[in-house]
């Protein structure tokens, strides 16, 4: 899985303006576990994944890309 304990700047880059509780709203998590993912100690499962992808709109496998 792609940059595993790292944070994820491109994942900050695609959340713009959105607050990281706004982000985790819309995708139905909670705005601590967004977090985590964020800052790379925590990997998303498929589904969060996705739902992330939607509402920041890019693809979800990145998660998942080495």
């Amino acid at each position: 899985m792609a940059e595993f304990g790292k944070t994820r700047l491109w994942l900050i880059k695609y959340r713009g303006d959105l607050t990281q509780q706004q982000v985790a709203n819309k995708a139905g998590i909670s705005r601590s576990y967004y977090a985590e993912i964020e800052s790379g100690n925590k990997n998303p499962g498929v589904k969060t994944a996705k739902r992330l992808s939607s509402v920041l709109m890019f693809d979800w496998t990145i998660f998942y890309k080495s």
